[in-house]
């Protein structure tokens, strides 16, 4: 039993790490623990942190606890965990089955980088040019947009945290639109600085705080919630801090 809680244990871990609702990992872990003979299951899981206790039918009781040290989206991962989970509720599995399909999720390739490259590129040139961005400027944004996939990819190997993240990447974005408006290379600073800030916005972790928030898990939707305000306020500062260290030359 503490082998196959183990693996349920790694599979919300890993829910939560891929950017999954409260909600929705409470309710997966609650049913494949009953799948597996539990008689009574308390889970109490914020996006930091879960804690899960078992009440089996012969009067024994086990509980684990696990730290959650980061999150991000990975749609595709927290699609093929959701399977799995519905697998160990439909199907009996070993523990042995499970962590061999689990670390085959866990391991899969990410999508390339020169495609996250593109994904940029090209949802920067498509904003710029949706808020009103000439043909010019939606032409000179996507190669803003391929900079800040590096700026990513650099802040992701140095585990930087995630609003100084949105901040460094925030004032590089506000310092290359300057820096080709001063060459005359794009006619509206404003919409290309927009266009690439879109790419920024935590729109999914505000959907899944209130989400959490409307679900009735006040404490997990209220930390997700703060957390994109603070990751947006982060991208104010770093245009408001670009803008004021060089004001008096624009």
């Amino acid at each position: 039993m503490t082998e196959l809680f183990d693996c349920v244990m790694d599979i919300g871990e890993q829910m939560l790490i891929c950017g999954a609702e409260v909600h929705r990992v409470e309710d997966s872990v609650e049913r494949m623990c009953r799948a597996m003979g539990a008689k009574r299951v308390d889970v109490f899981i914020i996006t930091s942190s879960m804690v899960v206790t078992l009440h089996m039918e012969d009067g024994a009781s086990h509980t684990q606890t696990r730290r959650i040290t980061g999150s991000g989206t990975d749609l595709e991962k927290l699609h093929r965990l959701n399977h799995l989970s519905r697998r160990i509720c439909s199907e009996t599995m070993t523990a042995e089955q499970i962590m061999q399909e689990y670390e085959g999720i866990v391991n899969s390739k990410r999508y390339p980088f020169w495609l996250e490259c593109l994904c940029y590129a090209l949802i920067a040139g498509s904003f710029t040019l949706f808020f009103g961005g000439t043909l010019q400027d939606a032409l000179v944004s996507p190669f803003i947009g391929v900079v800040i996939s590096f700026v990513v990819l650099f802040a992701g190997k140095l585990s930087m945290n995630k609003i100084f993240e949105k901040f460094i990447c925030s004032f590089v974005v506000t310092f290359l639109a300057f820096l080709f408006a001063r060459f005359c290379w794009i006619e509206d600073v404003d919409k290309v600085i927009i266009g690439n800030i879109m790419t920024l916005i935590p729109g999914i972790g505000l959907t899944n705080g209130l989400r959490d928030l409307f679900g009735g898990d006040s404490i997990a939707g209220l930390l997700r919630t703060m957390e994109a305000a603070l990751a947006a306020l982060a991208i104010g500062a770093g245009y408001f801090l670009f803008v004021y260290m060089v004001g008096g030359a624009l």
